[in-house]
């Protein structure tokens, strides 16, 4: 086995044979076990070992176990104390993702701290078994199916190639040691009972179960891949840029095979994991939007547009009468001249004898109107936005040129007729919009 973990070392860690590691290390067979691979084949790295707290002096005693082994090895030795319990009762979770949010933040703390970019973990093929069994009971799709990844970016897994048989094997061989958590035995947990209750049941049905498993969830990887490739294409082609999100054409996205599974890939990313409901909202009314951690996803007319989540600003800001330029919250160059020249939606020229300074920019609120340049009368600006057919994460970042409570200037869209300029102006205030 120590050859084989070597030869694997060399072909898919070589990182590890170079870079001093982090590796984490509860007292149990798997994680010792790996401990005495990596000493023996000459690798460098520190041990870390949390301890939760949850089986009293049986704790203490795992913690005293792996401090003795990194002395043994005149290797570093990190350890951290939790109280695994009140974190629980204090984010209402269950023991096992506890346990697991508090020691990939230490670990995370620890290679911060230390500068350590790699953390090695334990687990090895019989684990990935296990997490196949749990994610296809709760009806995952491939992605739960391709078992525990070998590598992320901070993470290596080194011991995914061999089973549980093997490193017990090892470790019996060479007369090694380790403790065994009594609770691991209990049923009571999904994985216990998966480990104890099914997996010896389909290693029965045939000899080579694990490694034939193995090689299939191998397939399952590469056709994920090639599912990922294939779904980074489409989005590059169906979301187009639109200013700081993105817009999705709905009769385009409609025309795509699988579009239950299609539109769950593509907005997954963004934190969209609803299938269902990301259905419904392309038939779902104009303004209806779903939301997620970190994105928004509007439905408006015949268009999604995904844009990250950002509070709506209800900041006002000033502009006073000897200003010649403001960059917040937008660039506007500002200048008297003697006549109107360059005109476009980008420049704004009006008479600043109708003007009350200090002038304002703000966002959109109920009720706002203007008399829009060109026209007789007035306008709501709500019904000039959706005249001109504005999302609602446009209305939301429109900015507005206000003089009091008039609105002068829908910035960079329309401005207001009442502060045109006439043969009676004598002074011509010009605002032009900088990129």
């Amino acid at each position: 086995m120590q050859e084989q973990f070597k030869s694997h070392i060399n072909e898919r860690f070589p990182e590890l044979k170079n870079k001093h590691f982090l590796l984490a290390c509860s007292g149990g067979i798997d994680s010792v076990i790996l401990v005495h691979l990596c000493k023996a084949i000459g690798l460098e790295f520190s041990l870390a070992h949390c301890n939760f707290n949850l089986r009293g002096l049986e704790s203490d005693a795992d913690e005293a176990f792996v401090k003795l082994l990194a002395a043994d090895f005149k290797i570093p030795f990190y350890v951290t104390s939790f109280d695994t319990a009140q974190y629980m009762n204090t984010h209402k979770v269950s023991l096992q993702i506890a346990a697991r949010e508090l020691r990939y933040a230490w670990f995370s703390e620890l290679q911060s701290k230390h500068k350590i970019p790699t953390l090695v973990t334990a687990h090895h093929a019989d684990d990935s078994l296990e997490t196949f069994l749990i994610n296809l009971s709760r009806g995952t799709g491939i992605d739960g199916l391709t078992g525990i990844p070998e590598r992320t970016p901070t993470i290596a897994r080194p011991l995914l190639l061999f089973s549980r048989e093997q490193i017990l094997d090892y470790a019996h061989r060479f007369t090694i040691s380790w403790r065994e958590d009594k609770s691991n035995q209990e049923t009571k947990y999904l994985r216990n009972k998966i480990r104890h209750k099914i997996v010896p049941h389909l290693k029965e049905l045939h000899p080579s179960f694990l490694p034939n498993f193995l090689q299939s969830q191998q397939h399952l990887a590469e056709t994920a891949s090639l599912l990922n490739h294939h779904i980074q294409e489409l989005r590059a082609t169906l979301f187009k840029k639109d200013g700081d999100g993105f817009v999705v054409s709905i009769a385009a996205l409609k025309k795509q095979n699988a579009l239950e599974s299609l539109v769950y890939h593509l907005f997954k990313p963004f934190g969209f994991s609803d299938a269902e409901a990301l259905i419904a909202l392309l038939s779902a009314m104009s303004g209806k939007e779903l939301h997620s951690v970190s994105h928004r996803l509007l439905k408006d007319r015949d268009n999604l547009y995904l844009k990250g989540v950002q509070s709506i600003s209800s900041d006002i800001f000033e502009i006073e009468e000897e200003c010649n330029s403001v960059t917040e919250p937008v660039s506007i160059k500002i200048e008297v001249v003697s006549e109107i020249t360059t005109t476009g939606i980008d420049t704004l020229y009006v008479d600043k004898d109708h003007l009350k300074f200090p002038l304002t920019v703000r966002k959109y609120k109920t009720g706002d109107y203007f008399y829009p340049f060109g026209m007789k009368g007035v306008k709501k600006l709500s019904k000039y936005f959706k005249d001109e057919k504005f999302s609602q994460f446009q209305k939301e970042q429109q900015w507005l040129l206000c003089s009091e409570d008039a609105i002068v200037w829908v910035i960079g869209k329309r401005a207001d007729d009442r502060f045109k300029v006439s043969k009676k102006t004598d002074k011509i205030l010009k605002f032009s919009l900088v990129q």
